[in-house]
């Protein structure tokens, strides 16, 4: 009688025991969850300097206004820098903007792009920590300086970007860490990253390792370079695409908008639109979602509209919102970043 007691108080300390490692296996399963990288940003790591200038300097300079201009000579850009009253200066380029509205948001986030171990590389690093995002590169001394892009604000808010790429441009395959792309749920790229050679392999890498990818095309100029390249991303490798209107259109060449919406739905792939003062718009396949613009908006700079836009979608896109809501984010993170000086909230 003794020895069955004994047998059954063994049966359930084995079975407390049991439950109770079970029971610590699923929470750590959700903490790990929890605290799992939800969108790792990889693209250009740039310092912005932020300056107005009127409409007469970006014809005297021979610039597109609302476009970027790629400098390859730092003394080319120094001599442009020097002629310039500097509004504001901190750590920029488009993904990173738009991961720094991620975390901002509360989401878990890393960044990946290439600076130097100088003045600007050493802020520029400060500048994401500060926002609580995870960097996850180890600069050292380059050949090359920290990228700068000088953003020219003419009086009608709209952004013309100068830009020395220095050491961000030759990122390449090594600097893409395969393990870190592989635990994020989302890896976010952009087409200012995209060119021949090392920042190529770079990119590819980092596609062929994710979970899924989302992509800006970034500006007219990108998608113009390299539009056969982009075309074979958007159809074939991309989860999701972030564009403007002139950007899409000419990616397709599209004669009007109504072409770019029978593209999308035939594609069956998310594609969002910013359309400027007309709001946005999401297609993904037949399913179609639009969204107008806030009205008496004290528009002061637009150069992190995109970039926040996207913040916002991806940010109710990870958390599972509808493709209304997604938007709503968007539009609401672009709003606010419109009425102040620079591209972070």
């Amino acid at each position: 009688m003794e020895e069955n007691i004994a047998k059954h108080e063994s049966a359930m300390v084995f079975l407390v025991k049991f439950v109770h490692l079970v029971i610590l296996k699923e929470k750590n399963q959700l903490e790990q969850k929890k605290h799992k990288m939800k969108i790792l940003g990889i693209g250009n790591a740039i310092v912005d300097v932020i300056c107005k200038v009127d409409e007469e300097f970006i014809d005297q300079n021979n610039l597109t206004k609302g476009t970027m201009k790629l400098i390859f000579d730092d003394k080319e850009f120094q001599s442009m820098l020097s002629s310039l009253k500097i509004e504001k200066t901190i750590s920029g380029g488009s993904v990173a903007n738009s991961i720094v509205g991620l975390s901002q948001l509360g989401n878990k986030v890393g960044f990946i792009g290439k600076v130097s171990d100088d003045e600007l590389g050493n802020k520029y690093e400060e500048g994401l920590k500060s926002e609580n995002v995870e960097y996850f590169y180890s600069k050292k001394k380059e050949e090359l300086p920290t990228g700068t892009c000088l953003i020219l604000v003419t009086p009608d808010s709209e952004r013309t970007m100068y830009t020395f790429l220095g050491t961000a441009g030759k990122i390449n395959e090594n600097d893409v860490n395969g393990e870190v792309v592989k635990q994020a749920e989302i890896i976010f790229l952009e087409g200012y990253l995209w060119d021949e050679g090392e920042p190529k392999r770079a990119f590819e890498k980092a596609i062929n390792g994710a979970n899924k990818v989302a992509m800006t095309l970034s500006d007219q100029f990108c998608v113009d370079r390299h539009k056969p390249h982009f075309l074979e991303l958007v159809k074939n490798k991309l989860d999701i695409t972030f564009a403007n209107e002139q950007e899409m259109m000419s990616l397709i060449d599209a004669k009007n908008f109504d072409e770019v919406i029978d593209f999308g739905k035939s594609l069956k792939k998310l594609i969002v639109i910013t359309l400027g003062s007309k709001g946005a718009i999401s297609i993904f396949g037949d399913e179609i979602n639009e969204i107008g613009v806030d009205n008496n908006l004290n528009i002061k700079d637009l150069t992190g509209a995109g970039d926040l836009f996207a913040s916002g979608y991806l940010h109710g896109f990870i958390n599972k919102m509808s493709p209304a809501e997604c938007l709503n984010k968007g539009k609401e993170m672009s709003s606010k970043v419109i009425q102040q000086i620079g591209a972070r909230l």
